[in-house]
């Protein structure tokens, strides 16, 4: 086919020579001239856009081509191309593009039709940067080839508004490309408006079309694909006991719909099992969920997150069958030899938020060591295969030094990097390998930034994913033939909510670029185990350069300052209990729940989850404690001070002891306290030997401690008052003996002192006393007597200090 005389490329904007239009072909004087303007302004705007565009910055986010012409005035049609078939071409095919024409202005549509673009000078695009140009343009431009004449397709009148479905089907041959490649392909709308009389560009949409017309001699780039698995925590701190059988209870019932067909879970790892070389990231958490959701469980109703778990508060789980099928299906696909399972950390651990808020917290690098541990371990037992343990992945990949070195003491040898954290130098032409050491023992395996960004939103309109696909394949592709014979490893980092559209997407860009034979892909490990490129990026950068938007989502320090608190009150229950492993665990793994990093995009309900586990964890400890009390009276100068003390827990406790202590104890004293064992559910009441000297009101406090080297306060203490009543006439008159002893004895002193004056002796040597009498005491107080006497377990104490409470609380 000839050259076109219609609409065609930079005669399209006014150079001579183009024809179609009666009035054009009857005013030849006047359409050279209008044409001469046309070009002059349509070439200053293209190079004025061209200009305008930062360096390394690309649209609609900085990842996909225009979508759609900028509505203007003069460019008031919104153009979209929705299916592009085939995705690559080859010699004497033809490619069928559908899409939509929208009339985005404000006067009505007349004498259109859209028409394909032959890609201006035949070129292919050869560099990166190429791709971003034309990814960057808004309005078309001479740039974006020639118009052909054929095909072209006729629309009807639009008003504003108005939609039209258009189908052209353009022969590869008539668009001469000259080789082996990847060419721009534009869609333009050519026509007037009821306003704009004027023929002219309406609006223009533009993807890119490799060309592949023979096989290539280049050496495929091996591509590492992260497929994440993960959800925010559900999975409750509490147990409740149905059937005798311990039964999990969950913060709601999200995940049995997700485990379901159709439910994003399952559409991952369903569209996962088909695609090789994987490279699976797996929450330890969400298998564990998993597992407790294939036995019935139970669900919080809404409003009773911060109550204790009980049937009454709680509903039976609907997602049992499809957990079970779920995690079977998840099994298999992931047995694939050429798959490769990375477990995060137990309940994937926010590093970015606990190195900028909670990196100096005590007990914060333990924590994040077990999780480690524990996160292997799960995903070994749950999945019944090997696992890379040793992989930190922070949020988005946005890594600085702090991130990195809290990634290092937690066991991370191999972290995975946005590409924006390490840019490449603008001197390096092409893409080096993924791989580079980033110091201190640690490798980085840095994702492309323009290749991570295609997918990180939900592609759920066929021209998003028509436009995500078309560029994965071009930029693969340039960079597969950059340097042919020296191929790179490429790391695709999707975001963790991975939706299952953009999984789809993800999935179809990946096989198309395998079968045209310029990506394999690979596991994570044979990206991380290829040699590094000397000259990329391996500078970490500082805390100060993170990324103002991810910094503004993290968790607060009083957050995380919150949840190691969780750990120490929890040390202090598991002193007492005789069966702390049925507490342990639930809340270790509710600990590092709450500092995931899915709670950044779901911030009230991370909150949510935090105060639950604290209250509840709070609830368990106070249900063993001194039942409140008023006044306790004691009748004469000795006697026994009763007091109960209360288990509300279904195991006993054991290791506390109870302190009594009067605030005057020169008016009352109290025997030492004893250790007490208190069974399950029940109360048992302790004995106190008690001494009073005067009657009368004296405060006292009730406090339970634990035993041992550590005494530490147990609860919160109780204060009573003691009604002291009728002390006894022979107690004063030992209180007045005692003062006339006092006067005696400071008599006798009086008269040594005087009959001394007159002796010679040395005024510095010890009196010759003679011995005191008998019950001569000083101050006439005794030594203590008695001591604590437990009832045997179970018995009532009083009914003024006995708990009356039956409820139970906690495991």
């Amino acid at each position: 086919m000839g050259e076109p005389a219609r609409h065609s490329g930079l005669e399209a904007y006014g150079q001579p020579g183009r024809t179609g239009h009666a009035a054009d072909r009857g005013e030849p004087g006047r359409r050279a001239a209008r044409t001469a303007r046309r070009f002059a302004a349509a070439v200053g705007a293209a190079l004025a856009l061209l200009s305008a565009a930062p360096a390394g910055a690309l649209p609609n986010g900085g990842n996909l081509p225009a979508a759609d012409s900028t509505v203007s005035a003069e460019y008031p049609v919104v153009m979209t191309i929705e299916t592009m078939t085939p995705m690559v071409t080859a010699q004497n095919g033809t490619v069928t593009i559908t899409g939509q024409v929208t009339n985005g202005g404000k006067s009505v549509l007349k004498s259109a039709h859209a028409a394909v673009r032959k890609p201006w000078s035949g070129k292919p695009l050869t560099a990166r940067s190429e791709l971003l140009n034309v990814a960057g343009r808004t309005s078309p431009t001479g740039s974006d080839g020639v118009e052909l004449d054929s095909p072209q397709y006729a629309l009807n009148e639009l008003g504003p508004g108005q939609t039209q479905q258009y189908t052209l089907g353009v022969a590869v041959n008539d668009l001469q490309l000259s080789g082996e490649g990847v060419y721009e392909l534009a869609v333009d709308v050519w026509g007037s408006t009821a306003d704009n009389q004027r023929d002219r560009p309406l609006g223009i949409a533009r993807t890119f079309l490799p060309y592949s017309p023979t096989p290539a001699d280049a050496q495929p780039s091996k591509v590492a694909t992260l497929w994440p698995l993960v959800h925010a925590p559900v999975l409750a701190a509490q147990t409740i006991s149905e059937n005798e059988q311990t039964v999990s209870v969950l913060r709601d019932d999200s995940l049995a719909a997700d485990f379901s067909p159709g439910g994003r879970l399952y559409e991952l790892v369903d569209t996962g099992s088909k695609l090789p070389g994987l490279t699976w990231v797996v929450d330890p958490d969400l298998l564990d969920t998993a597992f407790a959701m294939t036995r019935p469980y139970r669900v919080q109703k809404p409003g009773t997150e911060h109550q204790a778990a009980k049937e009454d508060n709680t509903v039976q789980g609907t997602g049992q069958a499809a957990a079970t099928a779920w995690l079977e299906k998840l099994r298999t696909a992931v047995a694939k030899p050429t798959s490769q399972v990375v477990s995060l950390p137990y309940a994937d651990p926010d590093l970015a938020s606990i190195a900028h808020n909670g990196a100096d917290l005590q007990g914060m690098d333990a924590a994040l060591g077990k999780a480690a541990t524990a996160g292997r371990l799960t995903v070994e037992g749950r999945l019944a295969v090997d696992t890379r343990s040793d992989v930190a992945w922070p949020y988005q990949g946005y890594l600085d030094q702090q991130i990195a070195g809290v990634a290092q003491r937690a066991g991370a040898g191999l972290v995975l990097v946005n590409g924006a954290s390490l840019p490449e130098s603008d001197a390096l032409k092409y893409t080096p390998t993924a791989v580079r050491p980033i110091g201190n023992g640690q490798t980085g395996v840095v994702a492309d930034e323009t290749i991570a960004g295609l997918f990180q939103s939900d592609l759920n309109t066929p021209q998003a994913q028509t436009l995500a696909v078309q560029r994965f394949l071009a930029e693969t592709f340039v960079i597969s033939r950059q340097e042919p014979q020296n191929p790179r490893g490429l790391l695709v980092m999707p975001p963790r909510e991975l939706t299952a559209d953009t999984a789809k997407v993800l999935a179809t860009a990946l096989q198309t670029a395998q079968t045209g034979k310029w990506v394999e892909q690979v596991k994570l490990d044979v990206v991380a185990q290829s040699a590094p490129d000397p000259k990329a990026n391996g500078s970490v950068p500082a805390a100060a350069d993170y990324p103002a938007h991810a910094r503004s989502s993290e968790l607060p320090s009083s957050d995380l300052t919150g949840t190691i608190k969780i750990q120490s009150d929890l040390d202090l229950l598991m002193r007492v209990l005789t069966l702390p492993q049925r507490v342990r665990g639930p809340f270790s793994a509710a600990m590092v729940r709450s500092m995931s990093t899915e709670w950044r995009t779901q911030a009230p309900a991370g909150s949510t989850y935090r105060d639950g586990v604290s209250t509840y964890l709070g609830d368990l400890t106070k249900a063993v404690k001194v039942p409140q009390k008023n006044v306790i009276t004691l009748a004469g100068d000795t006697g026994v001070l009763q007091v109960s003390v209360r288990n509300d827990l279904t195991q006993p406790v054991t290791n506390l002891k109870l302190v009594l202590r009067p605030t005057q104890p020169n008016r009352l004293r109290v025997s030492d306290p004893e250790e007490l064992v208190l069974p399950a559910s029940q109360s048992v009441t302790l004995r106190f030997q008690a001494e009073a000297q005067n009657n009368g009101p004296v405060q006292m406090t009730a406090q339970l401690w634990t035993t041992g080297p550590d005494s530490r306060p147990y609860g919160d203490e109780q204060r009573f008052t003691v009604e002291v009543t009728s002390v006894t006439n022979g107690v004063l008159y030992v209180f007045g003996g005692g003062l006339v002893l006092l006067l005696l004895a400071a008599l006798r002193f009086f008269r040594q002192r005087k009959r001394r004056g007159t002796d010679t002796e040395d005024p510095d040597a010890p009196l010759s006393e003679e011995p005191a009498p008998a019950g001569d005491a000083g101050d006439g107080e005794g030594p203590e007597r008695g001591g604590a006497a437990q009832t045997p377990r179970g018995s009532a104490a009083d009914g003024r200090d006995q708990a009356t409470s039956d409820e139970k609380v906690g495991p």
